[in-house]
């Protein structure tokens, strides 16, 4: 059954002056060792000094606030609107400007998924979301952005993208095969069906599913509901209750502001198992 941690359900520690992280998905919250998840709170001008273990992939998301990262790669002028890939042995310093929230994730042993880490490791990446292409679904208004992505970061051991949910919008009963996977609420509130057992989610929750862990989701909202998902490893097979209702998800030829994206990714859909090229 998929675990649902609640937003304040798990207690934040101390990593250093000014700095806390809530643990939101490890072994010990979920039984399983594919992801871990925390949620970094940091106060104005704190500091924190980042060291990736040479077997682990981290990125990092900015849910509200601003903050400096500097490495080897100079300084980057990190916001909301970026995603920021952390390679194997990585060292920088996260400086915060304001009040920040990050969403932290990490694969430990991240070369069980991907053969050619160790060899071929990928480089520090900074993508700008607002800046690539929207998608749109076939059969509702869902909308998706890719986040994390064997193009934009260089690695199979992870996938990640962004879903928008309007209101009234219900997703298709399906499960995957191959990979574990997390939502994360950034925004809005809506209903899980797990198993066709309805529980309700809200900012700042956090869903785990195992494999082939049936669900689907429904907004019945009046606002936009919106999560981020990351799957590990990212190449799986999604699997529908109902196959007439296999997504396809189709180029919008926009970016989330209405602009031109920065790269253009084909129509394809989700029962493709292997990530499509673009993607």
């Amino acid at each position: 059954m998929p675990v649902l941690i609640s937003n304040n359900e798990t207690e934040s520690k101390q990593l250093t002056k000014g700095v806390m992280a809530q643990p939101l998905i490890n072994k010990s919250l979920v039984g399983s060792e594919f992801i871990e998840l925390d949620r970094w709170s940091l106060d104005e001008n704190a500091c924190l000094n980042i060291d990736i273990l040479p077997t682990d992939l981290v990125w990092i998301q900015l849910l509200s606030g601003a903050a400096t990262l500097t490495g080897n790669e100079g300084n980057n002028q990190l916001t909301t609107s970026h995603m920021v890939f952390l390679p194997p042995d990585y060292k920088g310093l996260l400086t915060a400007k304001e009040t920040t929230t990050i969403l932290a994730g990490k694969v430990p042993n991240a070369a069980k998924y991907d053969a050619d880490l160790l060899l071929n490791p990928p480089g520090f990446h900074c993508v700008n979301w607002r800046q690539e292409p929207v998608l749109d679904s076939e059969h509702d208004a869902r909308k998706r952005i890719y986040l994390v992505t064997p193009t934009l970061f260089g690695t199979k051991a992870v996938k990640g993208e962004m879903i928008i949910y309007p209101p009234g919008t219900v997703g298709s009963d399906h499960h995957h095969e191959g990979a574990e996977h997390f939502q994360y609420m950034i925004s809005g509130r809506g209903t899980a069906y797990l198993s066709e057992k309805p529980v309700e989610i809200e900012a700042g929750d956090t869903l785990y599913n195992y494999e082939n862990e049936r669900h689907y989701f429904i907004n019945d909202s009046d606002k936009d509901m919106v999560f981020v998902e990351y799957f590990v490893p990212a190449d799986c097979k999604t699997v529908w209750v109902d196959e007439q209702l296999i997504c396809a998800w189709l180029p919008s030829g926009q970016n989330i502001d209405g602009g031109e994206p920065v790269r253009k990714i084909e129509a394809h859909s989700s029962a493709e198992t292997v990530n499509p090229e673009g993607v």
